[in-house]
């Protein structure tokens, strides 16, 4: 009886990644999951009582094994700047998938603070890398140079679910997003020099500004 309520559960699922990438937010109803899965509607709030609880299961199912596959990007790569690179861009290449677009669309819209805060502890091992990543390059404050570097990957994966197309104009358009995220990140992610003035690599106007650099 477990295992069929398993697979009866799974089976759920993958008719809610069906919907969500064919039709969107919209198309996910329990009248369309029983439809597909072949059972009656009342059947379904037997595995899931309201649309928020099966939102939740899919994220839960989904979102670490998405997560999985940006660290595994990273683990491959043998400097700490390589990694951070493909952080930012397994990130972006995320937001071009249509299931990845739709599950985070209909997440943003169904769960509450609580749902989203249980969401995101399941993705501890991707921060704890980036964390790690960001020791390595010498970052007093691994913590918050992290929490900087996912607003910066964010702001690049909004940028990206604006392109629609799946041409190669969309495929360029994405890559350059990607392209200017990881100097963005790049550049504002190196740690400040001993004295803590500026970060190195800074503009060479603040140079001028602190009357260094000037003879």
């Amino acid at each position: 009886m477990a295992e069929h309520r398993q697979l009866q559960q799974a089976a759920l699922l993958d008719a809610a990644r069906v919907l969500l990438a064919e039709g969107g937010r919209e198309a996910l109803s329990f009248g369309a999951l029983a439809a597909r899965t072949g059972l009656a509607r009342s059947s379904v709030y037997e595995y899931f009582r309201s649309k928020s609880e099966l939102v939740e299961a899919l994220c839960t199912v989904d979102l670490p094994l998405w997560a999985a596959e940006v660290e595994a990007g990273m683990a491959v790569r043998d400097s700490a700047v390589e990694r951070i690179e493909a952080y930012v861009r397994g990130q972006v290449s995320l937001a071009t998938d249509p299931l990845h677009r739709a599950v985070v669309a209909v997440a943003e819209y169904e769960l509450d603070d609580a749902a989203r805060a249980r969401i995101r502890a399941a993705h501890a091992g991707l921060t704890a890398m980036v964390v790690s990543t960001l020791e390595d390059l010498g970052h007093d404050r691994p913590g918050v140079a992290a929490s900087l570097l996912q607003g910066v990957v964010e702001a690049a994966v909004r940028q990206a679910e604006r392109i629609r197309g799946e041409d190669a104009a969309g495929a360029q358009a994405v890559r350059e997003i990607a392209d200017t995220a990881v100097r963005f990140a790049l550049d504002g992610l190196r740690p400040a020099d001993r004295g803590g003035e500026r970060p190195a690599g800074g503009p060479a106007g603040s140079r001028a500004r602190s009357g260094r650099g000037e003879r």
